[in-house]
């Protein structure tokens, strides 16, 4: 377990050290991560719905395998010039990509239709055997779904590059409980996300239902927990707080609701102050990353105003919609932030 026992790194090449350890232990438990098939993306536009302010259109898209993933592209109406984009990923929920979309639903998890109405080009995949997407991930070889997950979303990646529309050095992630985990492991892995956005998603295994990991090793997540790991969360390789630090420097914001029954309150904050203490101990040596950086009071920023699960009907009124424009604004300016950081350490400066 390397990278839950090394000493805090100092330096640059350590902390890249580190999310190399990250990033292997994370496949111990998912799997390793494919290669790029090289497939061209075909990506297929089936129908499309004109609404005033953006265009909604069902695509499918090559998958790594011989598959096709389904998705909603939101593409607004009217651009001048190039726009930032949002990966969006669904919660476990019956429409699945259908929600955040807009097309049903619970209204406050509409954040890919929302971010469209705000200029950003979204898109938003169904997850392994959830909506359209009917894949076997393991009679394909996978060790998890999670993993086959990682990849389709940074397929989807791809086709958001792929779009005379958007600007590639602008490219985020957002996501709610489900898509709120995967919104973090696909960013781990795929630097071209430059911004994340994690609502309902992550707390210390320890504390994940008193640190019974029965509901992360079913064939939805990494059965490997319960093979290999026995369930226990001191056998696991990683841990969030990893995979929060692999993160660094690229803004995140996390909304973590008091009183979440899954993802108890304080196994967040111990992820956070793990996760912490290593950018504490780069900050002198790369871009700031501390406590008083802009990442960290993103997250910062989150955990003071999570009094609410955005799963749950949001106050009414003014309360609602000053919340919103904030949560919003918090996009808006992560956005900003991850364009001026650059994707490389050495390109990184005060906002």
């Amino acid at each position: 377990m390397a990278s839950r026992t090394a000493a805090v790194p100092k330096t640059r090449a350590e902390w890249a050290e580190k999310r190399r350890q990250t990033l292997a232990n994370m496949q111990r438990v998912m799997g390793e991560l494919p290669p790029p098939s090289g497939r061209p993306l075909d990506l297929a536009r089936v129908e499309r719905t004109e609404e005033p302010r953006l265009t909604r259109i069902y695509v499918t898209f090559a998958g790594n395998d011989h598959d096709r993933v389904p998705a909603y592209l939101l593409v607004p109406k009217a651009l001048r010039k190039k726009a930032p984009a949002m990966l969006c990923l669904h919660q476990t929920t019956r429409i699945d990509k259908g929600e955040p979309a807009g097309i049903g639903g619970i209204p406050d998890l509409h954040y890919t239709l929302e971010l469209a109405q705000r200029g950003y080009v979204t898109i938003a995949p169904d997850y392994p055997n959830f909506g359209d997407y009917h894949f076997d991930p393991y009679a394909s070889g996978y060790a998890s779904a999670t993993m086959r997950g990682i990849r389709n979303h940074m397929r989807a990646v791809d086709v958001l590059e792929s779009l005379s529309e958007v600007d590639s050095k602008r490219i985020g992630c957002i996501g709610h409980s489900l898509g709120g985990h995967n919104t973090l492991f696909v960013a781990a892995f795929d630097e071209r996300i430059r911004t994340m956005v994690s609502s309902c998603g992550l707390n210390s295994f320890k504390k994940y239902y008193g640190g019974t990991l029965a509901g992360w090793s079913s064939l939805t997540y990494m059965p490997r927990i319960a093979e290999r790991y026995g369930k226990d969360p001191a056998k696991m390789p990683f841990d969030f707080s990893d995979v929060l630090a692999a993160l660094a420097p690229r803004p995140l914001f996390i909304n973590a609701p008091l009183h979440d029954e899954n993802f108890e309150v304080s196994g967040v904050n111990d992820c956070i102050a793990a996760a912490q203490t290593v950018c504490d101990g780069v900050q002198n040596r790369g871009p700031s990353c501390g406590s008083t950086s802009e990442y960290w009071a993103l997250v910062s920023a989150g955990r003071a105003r999570a009094g609410l699960s955005v799963s749950r009907p949001l106050a009414e009124g003014a309360e609602k919609r000053r919340l919103r424009a904030w949560l919003m604004r918090v996009v808006d300016q992560a956005q900003v932030i991850a364009s001026a950081i650059g994707r490389d350490w050495s390109d990184a400066r005060r906002i």
